[in-house]
C-alpha cells in the first residue's frame, strides 16, 4: 500500500529491533529536509509461543495483525523474513537507503554507531560471552539482513553508547587488573531508550538538569541523568543485574550464586538459565512474569512481588539522588512505567520525602505530567521511542560517509 503523503519520498530507513522475545520493526522516510517521517512500524512479539503480529501506519492507524496458534514458536530468522515480506510492497514506493540494528553491546571498540561489516558483525558476535540473551540475537539479525540485501548499507547503534560518559569510578569493579582487561566493567543498557527520554525530557522540562529515568519493562532498568548525559545506570555487565525483571533476577549477591555452584547441584548453563528465565517477578510470583497479571491477581505473592519491585526502584533512586546530589524530575517509560499507574503511584508515594506530589488522576489517565503543579519533583510519563533514536543515528552516519 502506497501512502498519499509519501508519495515523494525518494528513500527509506528500515528499523531492527530485536529482543529476547520479540522483533520491532520501523519503515522511516529520508526527505530533503533532514526530517524522519514515520511511513509504517510494528512487532512481532511472543516469539517463543503464541507469536501476534501487529502493524501500524504513521498516524496509528492498524495496518495488519496476524495471530499464531497458541504454543508455536517461531526463531528470529523466521521472524525477519515474515516481516521483509511484510514491507515489500512499502519498499517499493520508498527504496531502502539502509537498514539500522539495534545491537546491545558494543564493547570496548565502538562508542557510537557504526557501519556494519563482515569483520564488525565478526567482533559483534564475539562479545556474546559477556551478554548472551540479547547480543547473539542482535547479530544474528544483521547477519540475515545482510544475506536478504547483500549491497544494503547496515548501521549497528548501540545500546550502551549512551553510558559512554560514565566516569571510571562508575564503570569499574573491585576486581583484578587481569580480570578488567577480559572487558569486565560496567557497560549499561536501554540507552537507546534513555537517548531518546533524555530529548523528551529537554523539551518537556528544560530547567530539569538532575533527572532519573526509569525503564521499566520485560526488561528493566534506571538511570541517573545530569545534563542529559548518564553518570550511573542499573544494568551492569550483562542485561542481568539491578532491577528484577520480568523472569530476569537482578541483583543477586555473588556468594550465593557460589554456594549454588558449590552446593546446590548448579552447573553454569543450569544457573544462566535459572537466573535469565525463572526469576525475577516470574520467580517471586511462581505466576507470571507480566506485571499484568500479577496486578489482576488475588494471589499474595503477586503482591509481594510487585512490592518487591517497588522497593528495588525506590533503593536505587534514593543512591541516584546522592549521586546527582539532588532530583529535579523522575521520568517513566517502558511498557510498565508508561501503563501501570500502580507501580508509579507506589513509586512516588515512597519518594514524597524528596518532595515528589502525585497527581492521582493524571496518574490513572496516563498523562504526561503525572506531578502536581507544587510537587517540587515532576513527574513524567514518557513513551520511549527506541526505533526512531537508531533511524536517527542511521541517517546521521549515513550523511557523514
Amino acid at each position: 500500500m502506497v501512502m498519499p503523503d509519501l508519495l515523494d519520498m525518494t528513500e527509506s530507513v528500515a528499523v531492527l529491533n530485536a529482543g529476547s522475545t520479540s522483533l520491532k520493526f520501523g519503515l522511516y522516510g529520508l526527505d530533503a529536509t533532514g526530517r524522519l517521517p514515520l511511513i509504517c512500524r510494528g512487532s512481532l512479539d511472543g516469539l517463543r509461543a503464541s507469536p501476534v503480529f501487529s502493524a501500524r501506519d504513521g498516524e496509528g492507524k492498524a495496518l495488519a495483525s496476524r495471530q499464531w496458534e497458541k504454543g508455536r514458536a517461531i526463531d528470529h530468522s523466521e521472524a525477519m523474513a515474515f516481516i521483509i515480506d511484510w514491507l515489500k510492497p512499502h519498499l517499493a514506493a520508498t527504496p531502502l537507503a539502509a537498514v539500522g540494528h539495534r545491537i546491545l553491546l558494543g564493547g570496548a571498540r565502538y562508542q557510537r554507531s557504526a557501519k556494519i561489516d563482515r569483520d564488525v558483525l565478526d567482533y559483534l558476535d564475539s562479545l556474546a560471552a559477556i551478554e548472551p540473551s540479547h547480543q547473539a540475537i542482535d547479530v544474528k539479525g544483521a547477519r540475515a539482513m545482510g544475506e536478504i540485501f547483500p549491497s544494503l548499507p547496515q548501521v549497528a547503534c548501540f545500546d550502551n553508547a549512551f553510558h559512554a560518559t560514565l566516569a571510571d569510578a562508575a564503570t569499574t569493579y573491585a576486581l583484578p587488573q587481569e580480570v578488567r582487561d577480559m572487558g569486565v566493567r560496567h557497560w549499561g543498557f536501554h540507552g537507546l531508550s534513555y537517548d531518546y527520554v533524555s530529548r523528551r525530557i529537554a523539551e518537556l522540562a528544560p530547567k530539569a538538569r538532575r533527572v532519573i529515568a526509569a525503564h521499566l519493562g520485560g526488561g528493566a532498568s534506571m538511570c541517573a541523568m545530569l545534563n542529559g548525559r548518564s553518570i550511573d545506570t542499573t544494568m551492569g555487565m550483562g542485561a542481568l543485574s539491578g532491577l528484577p525483571m520480568a523472569t530476569r533476577s537482578g541483583d543477586v549477591p555473588p556468594e550465593v550464586l557460589l554456594y549454588l555452584l558449590r552446593a546446590k547441584g548448579f552447573d553454569g548453563a543450569s544457573l544462566e538459565r535459572m537466573l535469565y528465565e525463572r526469576s525475577g517477578l516470574l520467580g517471586l510470583s511462581g505466576l507470571s512474569g507480566d506485571m499484568t497479571d500479577l496486578e489482576s491477581s488475588g494471589d499474595p505473592n503477586a503482591a509481594a512481588a510487585i512490592a518487591h519491585f517497588v522497593y528495588a526502584i525506590t533503593k536505587y533512586a534514593g543512591a541516584y539522588v546522592a549521586v546527582l546530589e539532588g532530583l529535579d524530575a523522575v521520568v517513566f517509560t517502558g511498557g510498565v512505567g508508561e501503563h501501570s499507574a500502580r507501580v508509579r503511584a507506589a513509586v512516588c508515594d515512597k519518594l514524597g520525602w524528596l518532595g515528589v506530589e502525585l497527581d492521582a488522576d493524571a496518574n490513572r489517565s496516563n498523562a504526561t505530567r503525572i506531578s502536581t503543579p507544587r510537587s517540587k519533583v515532576s513527574v513524567w510519563v514518557v513513551p520511549t521511542d527506541e526505533e526512531v533514536t537508531i533511524a536517527r543515528q542511521t541517517a546521521v552516519l549515513l550523511a557523514s560517509v
